[in-house]
């Protein structure tokens, strides 16, 4: 193991032991409160230094609540297993046969046929078709089924596709496809993991149950900023009237997208689309059906998928295939992130820390503001989305909450800064530098982007939070 590696593992240790040994007991009144903050510490810093697998630090909460019986091992242990788990595992099963009936191919392949043969115009197309399946899909999905399909069009190293990103065109496509699904992600709660984090947040704070519809029409203004804002960086950052060889010349790829759709790409679209449908339909038969949530509707979809006959003797899903699509890692970060929130609110560690921040005098709506869309999206970029999501929630509610202020409309702010991040090549961002793009580019510019989008959000966040009432409800 590598003396870094090594390092990282021990630092992570030694901050659970930290706040038990230096936080003031006057403030922090139990061991329990100490312990469960200590595991926040610990979750974080292996988070952002990846010493081992993130999924593996989602575990850290059990190891902690065994030995040191921090709260209710029952409490803990069934964040492991929440709605927000189930609906993930669902739209995960949905959308795993995509891959092998080829209907991800015709999706992007359709729209390529409008894109032509300008850098500029190809840029723009691959981030707006990002951007707008990451809506629906998970970010890392998008990227990971977008980036080969952008390579093997654009053709500029049919030598080695791993060479690609080298190129001008080939670093500027495969980037805008990363932020695009980064991006899209929150435009609906079905965007991401990280969005179902903070629906859980949202329903406990307003004790109800979270209409998906609310969350379109409450980030609708926020998202066009963010679209025009990205549209136009990409615009004056590409050269101008540079040309994609190649382009639009796979001709075999190109009669996929007119070729009939096969049975399975069908039921594949059809089921999912009814998945999405019935979420965002949900206002109007929650009275009537209150059980069916939409992380039921997804794991009824999900189990369809293995009963609809293929027509060639099997069904459109096999679990053999499906189980190697989920990923099961992501599963494990968010509960894992849930398991230490939940620790921090039954210690009342979450109430101790508000009172800190209270006293320390960052009760300027406009200083908050900045820190919620800032932080976030810095940590983003750090580690992964969903880890950001776990761990800032619960402090952003523990904040507002300690300094007498509706939640809600801060929970959104930093929700923006959750789903964005542009410049480090990780979690998402690290698919376009496997194909050769080279890491400091995409510094540069996200460096550039990531300024601009916080000088526009934090303006707008604070008229959304005077003038739009909307924005501070469920």
């Amino acid at each position: 193991m590598k003396k870094a590696k090594i390092i990282n593992l021990l630092i992570g240790i030694c901050l659970f032991f930290l706040p038990e040994l230096l936080l003031p007991r006057e403030i922090f009144t139990s061991s329990a409160a100490r312990y469960s903050i200590g595991c926040v510490l610990w979750m974080a810093y292996w988070w952002i230094t990846s010493p081992v697998d993130l999924a593996v630090t989602a575990f850290i909460p059990i190891v902690v609540n065994a030995f040191f019986n921090v709260t209710d091992s029952s409490s803990v242990l069934s964040q492991y297993a929440n709605d927000t788990i189930i609906l993930i595992l669902g739209a995960s099963i949905v959308s795993a046969s995509w891959e092998d009936s080829g209907l991800n191919r015709r999706i992007a392949i359709t729209f390529m046929n409008f894109a032509g043969n300008s850098l500029r115009a190809q840029v723009i197309f691959w981030f707006l078709l990002s951007t707008c399946m990451s809506m629906v899909l998970a970010n890392v999905a998008v990227a990971a089924a977008l980036t080969p399909l952008a390579v093997s069009i654009l053709g500029a190293g049919s030598s080695d596709d791993r060479n690609v990103g080298k190129t001008m065109s080939g670093s500027f496509v495969l980037m805008a496809i990363a932020w695009g699904a980064g991006l899209g992600g929150l435009a609906s709660p079905l965007g991401g993991a990280m969005n179902l984090v903070v629906i859980n947040y949202l329903e406990q704070v307003s004790g109800q149950e979270y209409m998906y519809i609310d969350w379109v029409v409450r980030f609708l203004p926020i998202m066009l900023v963010l679209i025009l804002s990205n549209v136009l960086y990409l615009y004056f950052a590409v050269p101008k009237n540079k040309k994609i060889l190649n382009a639009v010349d796979n001709e075999h790829l190109m009669i996929k997208s007119q070729s009939k759709m096969s049975f399975a790409e069908k039921c594949g679209l059809i089921l999912f689309s009814a998945a999405v449908i019935l979420t965002f339909a949900r206002p109007l038969y929650d009275q009537l059906l209150p059980g069916l949530k939409p992380a039921y509707i997804y794991v009824f979809a999900g189990v369809l998928s293995f009963l609809i006959p293929d027509g060639k003797g099997g069904a459109i899903s096999d679990w053999t295939t499906v189980e190697k699509r989920i990923n099961w890692g992501i599963l494990y970060i968010i509960a894992g992130g849930l398991a230490a929130a939940q620790m921090l609110s039954d210690t009342g560690a979450d109430a101790m820390l508000g009172k800190v921040i209270f006293n320390a005098g960052l009760d300027n709506k406009l200083v908050l503001i900045t820190l919620f869309v800032t932080l976030p999206l810095i940590m983003s970029d750090i580690t992964s989305n969903t880890a950001t999501a776990a761990v800032f929630m619960p402090i952003v509610v523990t904040v507002t909450s300690s300094l007498g202020l509706n939640p809600i409309p801060y929970i959104y702010m930093a929700t923006i800064g959750v789903n964005l991040s542009y410049s480090l090549p990780t979690s998402v961002r690290a698919i376009p530098i496997g194909y050769g793009m080279p890491p400091k580019l995409m510094l540069k510019h996200g460096l550039k982007l990531s300024l601009i989008v916080i000088v526009l959000l934090v303006p707008l966040c604070y008229v959304l939070l005077e003038y739009w009432p909307l924005f501070l409800t469920v």
